[in-house]
Parts: C-alpha cells; sequence; structure tokens
C-alpha cells in the first residue's frame, strides 16, 4: 500500500505532504473541552482497562512529641498511613471514513482529496471534543438530581431524574457499588438518609444530559414531605453545582436566574477551598456565547471594568482576567437544555476547571509497525490516526480517507483530599471542577 501504488495525478500531491498540513490545520481549531485533559500514553499489552492509584497525604502534626515518652525502638511515636484512591481509563476505538471517486471527481481530484482531509479533521477534533465534554460533565453532575415522581405515602423507595453519583461509593478509594454494607449519605429535601441501593430504569426517561433515570432505596421510609416532585436529593459526595440565587436543583431556576459574576466568584472559591492548582495561571471557564453574554451585561462585571485600562480586552477578546482568576473559553459544544417546567426557557451550563480535571489516555500502538506498516499512508496527528487508502476496487477508481482513534477520557476523583489534609476542603469526590448552571 505504498504511494507507488496510487494513480500518478496524486502521488505528487502525497510526497509534497499537502494532506498532512491540511488535516493537522483543522485538527488545531480545537473546541476546547480536550485542551483541559492531562495526556497520558495508554501502553501496548496491558489490557483494554488502566486503573491509576493516586496516594493521598497524611493529616498535619501539631502536637509536640512528648519528652516522657521519647522512648524504646519507636521513640513514642505510632506508624501512619496514607489513603489511596483509583481511577479508570478504558479504551474504545473510535473512526470515520470518506470514499473519493476519481472518475466522478476527475475534474477537481487535487482540492477534493485536501477538502476530504480537512473534513476529516474538522469531524475527528468535533467527536474527541465531544467524548471530553460528555467524561467531565458525567462525574460533576453526579450526586445532583430531584424527585421526580411523588410519593402517595411514606417509602423506601424515591424515583429521581437521575442516579449518576448515587451507584458507587469510594471505600479505602475504590469504588464500589452501594449497598447495605456500603451504604452512601444522602440529602432528601434537605434531610437525611442512608442510601442502599440504586437501580437505573428499564426505559431512561432522565432530562437531564446523558442522565440516567431510576430508583434510590433507602435504609428508612422516605417523608411524605421530602419525597414531593422537584425536592432536591443530593449524595454526600456531590460534585459542586452552582446557581444563580441560591437555586437547589435545576428545576429550581427561574426565568430572572441569569450568569453572573458572584456565581463565578463562589465556583472560582469552592476550587481554591479544595487546593484545586490553576492552569497556566488561572481556571479555565467553558461557556457558550450565551453565556458570555449574559456575563458582559452583568453590572457587578461591567463595573469592575470601568475605566481599568484592561476592560478593552476583555469585553473585545473575552479571554482571560488575572482577578476573576478565570480564562474564558467560548465553545459552542457546552450543554444547552430546554428547562423542565418553564416554556422556552434554556437552561446552559459553564464549567470551571482546574488542572487535572480531566485525564485523555491515547493508545501507544496504533501507529506501530503492524497496525501501519512502513509503505502505507498513515499519519498520525495530534493523537489521531489519519489513512488513506490506495484504491483497491476491481476499476481501482475509489481511494477511502478515514481517520481512527483508540482511547479514552475519564475525570479522576479527590476523595484524599479531606480537611484532615486540606481544612477548607469540601467532602466531594469529584473536586477539579465546579458547573454552573443558569437561565439563558
Amino acid at each position: 500500500m505504498g504511494i507507488s501504488n496510487f494513480p500518478a495525478a496524486l502521488q505528487p500531491i502525497i510526497q509534497q505532504g499537502y494532506l498532512e498540513r491540511e488535516f493537522e490545520h483543522a485538527l488545531n481549531s480545537r473546541l476546547g473541552y480536550r485542551a483541559v485533559a492531562d495526556r497520558e500514553e495508554f501502553s501496548v499489552g496491558i489490557g483494554e482497562t488502566l486503573t491509576k492509584t493516586r496516594a493521598g497525604l497524611k493529616p498535619s502534626v501539631t502536637t509536640p512529641l512528648s519528652a516522657a515518652g521519647n522512648t524504646n525502638l519507636d521513640n513514642g511515636l505510632t506508624p501512619q498511613g496514607y489513603s489511596v484512591e483509583q481511577y479508570t481509563i478504558t479504551l474504545n476505538h473510535y473512526a470515520a471514513t470518506t470514499d473519493l471517486n476519481m472518475v466522478t471527481s476527475r475534474v477537481g481530484i487535487a482540492s477534493q482529496f485536501l477538502l476530504n482531509a480537512a473534513i476529516n479533521g474538522e469531524q475527528a477534533a468535533r467527536s474527541l471534543d465531544e467524548l471530553a465534554r460528555n467524561a467531565l460533565f458525567a462525574a460533576y453532575f453526579g450526586g445532583n438530581t430531584r424527585v421526580r415522581s411523588a410519593l402517595t405515602s411514606p417509602a423506601p423507595t424515591l424515583a429521581v431524574d437521575d442516579v449518576r453519583g448515587f451507584l458507587n461509593v469510594f471505600v479505602n478509594g475504590v469504588q464500589t457499588a452501594v449497598s447495605g454494607g456500603n451504604p452512601l449519605p444522602v440529602s432528601v429535601a434537605g434531610n437525611s438518609y442512608s442510601l442502599i441501593s440504586v437501580t437505573p430504569d428499564a426505559a431512561n426517561v432522565s432530562v437531564a444530559p446523558n442522565g440516567i433515570s431510576g430508583v434510590l432505596t433507602f435504609a428508612t421510609s422516605v417523608t411524605l414531605a421530602d419525597g414531593a416532585v422537584g425536592n432536591s436529593v443530593v449524595a454526600g459526595n456531590a460534585s459542586a453545582i452552582m446557581r444563580p440565587n441560591g437555586r437547589t436543583n435545576t428545576s429550581a431556576l427561574l426565568a430572572g436566574d441569569t450568569l453572573t459574576m458572584g456565581t463565578l466568584l463562589n465556583a472560582v472559591a469552592a476550587l481554591r477551598m479544595n487546593a484545586v492548582p490553576e492552569i497556566d495561571g488561572a481556571y479555565n471557564c467553558y461557556l457558550d456565547p450565551m453565556s458570555a453574554r449574559q456575563l458582559f451585561a452583568d453590572n457587578d462585571f461591567r463595573q469592575l471594568f470601568t475605566g481599568a485600562t484592561s476592560a478593552n480586552q476583555v469585553f473585545r477578546q473575552g479571554m482571560v482576567n488575572d482577578f476573576l482568576g478565570l480564562r474564558f473559553v467560548p465553545t459552542t459544544e457546552a450543554y444547552v437544555q430546554g428547562h423542565p417546567s418553564i416554556g422556552n426557557a434554556l437552561i446552559r451550563r459553564p464549567i470551571i476547571c482546574g488542572k487535572g480535571a480531566l485525564i485523555e489516555g491515547d493508545f501507544a500502538g496504533m501507529a506501530a509497525a503492524d497496525v501501519a506498516p512502513a509503505d502505507s499512508m498513515v499519519s498520525v496527528v495530534d493523537g489521531i490516526a489519519m489513512v488513506t487508502r490506495e484504491p483497491i476496487d476491481r476499476l481501482q477508481q475509489i481511494i477511502a480517507q478515514s481517520w481512527y482513534w483508540i482511547g479514552g477520557f475519564c475525570a479522576p476523583s479527590d476523595t484524599t483530599t479531606t480537611p484532615a489534609t486540606v481544612p477548607t476542603a469540601t467532602t466531594a469526590a469529584f473536586k477539579r471542577a465546579v458547573m454552573i448552571e443558569h437561565i439563558g
């Protein structure tokens, strides 16, 4: 499958490298979410799933060593251990292809060839960006939902809109299914219950993006008042979600709950309380154009830049503001959802990320010699393989232009960061990003 097997009209194009440069140009126009991921190489020959272990810290020592106890071989000291936690990346194979018929495209063969490469590149970039977005939001939606069907009498079971974040509890750093032996504390309408079982619905009716509706079973009955439709259900280790005016869940948002600087500052404070490191000096805030428009109309935000020399840069470029500690990254891939009960109202979801909020695992064997022989037309650009196959049909007229990627994304947890090691830390299992919900 070398260059010599391609039609003579195409050989100069391939030899000059035009195709690779066109493909790379398309991939450089990233959509945002993938850029926040830390890239890790997934080694060959270790299976399809990689489990990584992160070590926690030991508590601070603020009590002086007793002189009287400083004896024997242990000097009066008790050995201390530290906690660990694990997260898993699973490999999957993604690919797409386009055919080019040399006869029907004969007049503009070179431009059509390059156009296909550019479109493949854009498709690959957008696909990986959405995979990154889905993995990021799946973790940070977790543990936040609401009652979907009202109870008619006190009962231990409760139908909710989304069971993500309720399925597992961390036991010694390992995600373990919720059970009677491994319960999860859950707040329903502000009152505490012990979750012992979760059953996803056979027919998913969740209205949350990629949500999973289901039934939560508690150790005790939920009261009739707590089981009313729309009441908030929040896990003890739920991810932080900020909403304007103190709204407690998605359905509680009202028409005037737009994005404000105060909400952003609350999100930044939550990240800093958990000691989440910044990304090159600022947290990345991914938001769609409507969210950005609302922010620029916020009185507090506008007042911040009244007479400031940096105002023109912030409003014109919409990028970095050092005072807020944010880097604004506009994207058109942000989740937009219709409000569950208010007609023509949309719910928008900016997300603010710190370093390590997402992990990307790229399979190291994508361009190995046995997968991509030396004379094959396989180019790996930004971790994505571009394949150009010679015409092998009977008339030797149809060229296949394809791309594929083998890898996966995951959001790692930070359960080992607790008030014992970071006094301001929260109980959230996933701490490195904060989602905002508002009307737009």
